[in-house]
């Protein structure tokens, strides 16, 4: 089902205050910012630190006290420090929290770069000529952005031999040297070696 953006949270019971419009983001976002707080009635702790919507601090107060001064400014009360001592609430808007906090969480996301990781595969016998169209291929993708991990197979007796392998990965490093950097050196896994190259920073 397409969740509806354009919608009125209304939470019923535990929060009675809450009837904050929130446009814009999905339901699931709201469900899992608004997990993360106890909200009015839901905070049990007294007494508690409390702080004015205008971030004024109001000192320390019972809990009761709390509430009416949320109640008295038709907003409402959340506790946004649990673990302190006593348990710091604050007076808001918490639809209109939920909202900002959602727009921030959206463009974290959109800030963190996913890196691809491509793969090449060779043998210790593959021909110098099979091998320049994988480096081809490992050039481009590291221009790209990309990672990419170079593994080599070993078949039979060929695993006694690792050298060559280590040989084989240190002649690719160092022909694509230009444009990337070595981010995990050679190591053998099983009848497998891998080594990753990273982009090279552009200087």
């Amino acid at each position: 089902m397409t969740p509806c953006y354009n919608c009125v949270i209304i939470y019923k019971g535990a929060a009675p205050n809450i009837h904050r419009e929130v446009v814009g983001i999905s339901k699931r976002e709201r469900t899992e910012i608004r997990e993360r707080y106890r909200v009015n009635d839901e905070i049990r702790a007294s007494p508690v630190r409390l702080i004015d919507a205008d971030g004024t601090h109001k000192g320390i107060v019972s809990i009761a006290e709390a509430r009416a001064v949320a109640r008295a400014q038709d907003l409402d009360l959340v506790e946004v420090s649990p673990t302190a001592d006593p348990p710091v609430v604050r007076v808001m808007d918490f639809g209109k929290f939920i909202y900002q906090q959602s727009k921030q969480e959206r463009e974290a996301r959109k800030a963190q770069k996913q890196i691809e990781v491509k793969e090449i595969r060779l043998r210790p016998k593959t021909t110098d000529h099979h091998i320049s169209f994988k480096v081809r291929d490992a050039r481009r993708w590291l221009a790209d952005g990309m990672k990419v991990r170079v593994r080599v197979r070993f078949r039979g007796r060929e695993v006694s031999y690792p050298e060559i392998a280590i040989e084989q990965l240190m002649e690719i490093a160092e022909e694509l040297s230009d444009v990337a950097v070595i981010e995990q050196q050679p190591d053998q896994e099983g009848r497998t070696m891998v080594m990753v190259l990273a982009p090279a920073k552009k200087k």
